[in-house]
């Protein structure tokens, strides 16, 4: 999205003491060599990444995106709108950034710590997004993705350590509708100096034409950037405006990134764009039965007759516009959809994946057997269920049951009805021939209490959802 014509920046609104103690407490910086950092208790192991068409959090688990944009940099006023889309129950908020090449100024290290300090102390993923590239080529004074980069790097020690938090969205729209061949090297390049430079977060690159790809540049090169990255661990966004003004361009597209198995997420949309209406129930009822994340363009502050677009009127949660309802409210909008990221589910730490969890605080591994002191060997059971289902392909989630004894192991088996054929997985060791497959755990996940059961891992397959008769052989 473009940005407002003119930006005023309203007097800051009274915030309450829960919220300024909170951003207080998590913003706390030290200072190493002159260098800003978050303080040591914030540092954690892992981060997002991505399997297939998924997005992965910092603890293995599938994660999906319902959230908003908060345009900080143009009201910075309205620091409180971060946890104002928590309360109203995002799971993801995209905030807008400044890279100092327009006009609307420039986000410091230690604004960009303040901002993440915040979003994990409102338990919100940020997705942290340059706006300066927007239109390059065809807007006057937009950054190029170079030099995009150039502002990443001078970020580069506020973020490290935050990749289970942060997604970084390179540039916003990062190309016009003039010369768009020129997006695949640079988005390219700019994949491949974020590595360099040492960031191991998510990337997320912003399709040409203003970000609607309506020329499928992004589409038909996302293979070519996908392996640009030698992290294998970028996401793919499309912004649908009123290019996607039909329910069929929203499914066609959809489809043709999960022909190639690719990540997708839709990183702004409205219900109408210029005059033209955008098929928005499509887009929210499609991206729920694919598992695709999306963020819904923009809380508040839009203008130059992008005001239908703001959400809530002049930053108030209490007063939600018509849009705002079909955001938050809507059969698969943010409240009846979105769910919290696992990260924040133990105090927002996340589990270092290479320990197994433990039943037993005592001993900090599996319960033992009173009388031998080892882990008992029992029966198991495994069910497959269909999380969602997109004709073309479907997710799956495999819950294991300790059904006699505890396990500290286990390995299934089961043959498709039909020609599914697993496409992608995620925290297990699989392999299929033929309609046969095998799974096994992968270490971390194997312990099953007795008399419990526990979702040990997902897929993603083609040709229809279905639930076979798995077996289960206990370690």
């Amino acid at each position: 999205m473009t940005i407002p014509n003119t930006v005023a920046v309203p007097a800051p609104r009274g915030r309450s003491p829960r919220t300024w103690l909170l951003a207080a407490g998590a913003a706390l910086l030290v200072a190493v060599a002159g260098i800003w950092q978050l303080a040591p208790a914030e540092a954690q192991q892992g981060g997002f990444s991505v399997e297939g068409t998924q997005l992965i959090d910092a603890n293995g688990n599938p994660f999906v995106m319902r959230g908003s944009s908060h345009p900080h940099v143009w009201y910075q006023g309205e620091f409180e709108s971060i946890g104002e889309l928590s309360d109203l129950g995002a799971n993801t908020i995209r905030v807008v950034l400044g890279s100092g090449h327009r006009d609307w100024g420039t986000t410091t290290p230690s604004d960009m710590a303040a901002i993440v300090a915040e979003c994990k102390a409102q338990q919100v993923i940020c997705i942290l997004e340059v706006h300066d590239t927007t239109g390059y080529g065809e807007e006057s004074g937009a950054a190029s993705l170079d030099q995009a980069v150039d502002f990443w790097e001078d970020m580069y020690d506020v973020l490290q350590g935050e990749e289970a938090y942060v997604l970084v969205n390179i540039g916003n729209e990062p190309w016009g509708n003039q010369n768009t061949s020129g997006w695949v090297d640079a988005t390219v390049g700019a994949v491949e100096r974020m590595r360099d430079i040492g960031f191991e977060h998510t990337l997320v690159v912003d399709a040409p034409n203003w970000g609607q790809d309506w020329e499928q540049l992004m589409l038909d090169n996302a293979e070519q950037v996908f392996a640009a990255d030698e992290d294998a661990n970028t996401l793919f966004s499309v912004h649908m405006y009123q290019v996607y003004g039909t329910p069929q361009t929203v499914s066609d597209y959809f489809d043709a990134f999960a022909a190639k198995n690719l990540p997708l997420m839709v990183g702004e949309y409205g219900d109408e764009h210029q005059g033209e209406p955008v098929a928005w129930e499509t887009i929210q009822n499609e991206a729920q039965a694919r598992g695709i994340g999306w963020i819904a363009w923009s809380y508040s502050g839009n203008s130059g007759g992008n005001e239908h677009l703001d959400q809530v009127v002049n930053f108030d949660p209490a007063q939600l516009t018509s849009w705002g309802e079909r955001v938050f409210n809507s059969q698969n909008g943010i409240k009846n959809t979105a769910e919290r990221a696992s990260v924040f589910d133990d105090g927002g730490e996340p589990t270092d994946p290479t320990t197994a969890p433990s039943d037993d605080p005592t001993t900090g591994g599996p319960t033992d057997d009173p009388t031998t002191g080892d882990p008992t060997e029992g029966d198991c059971s495994a069910s497959i269920e269909v999380v969602s289902d997109w004709g073309s392909g479907w997710q799956g989630n495999v819950t294991v049951t300790a059904d006699q004894g505890a396990i500290s192991g286990w390995t299934l088996t089961w043959t498709w009805p039909g020609s599914q054929t697993v496409q992608s997985h995620w925290n297990t060791e699989l392999t299929q021939t033929g309609n046969s497959v095998s799974a096994g755990n992968v270490g971390w996940n194997g312990a099953v209490s007795s008399g419990q059961s526990r979702e040990v891992f997902g897929f993603t397959a083609t040709n229809g959802g279905a639930s076979p008769e798995v077996t289960c052989e206990a370690a």
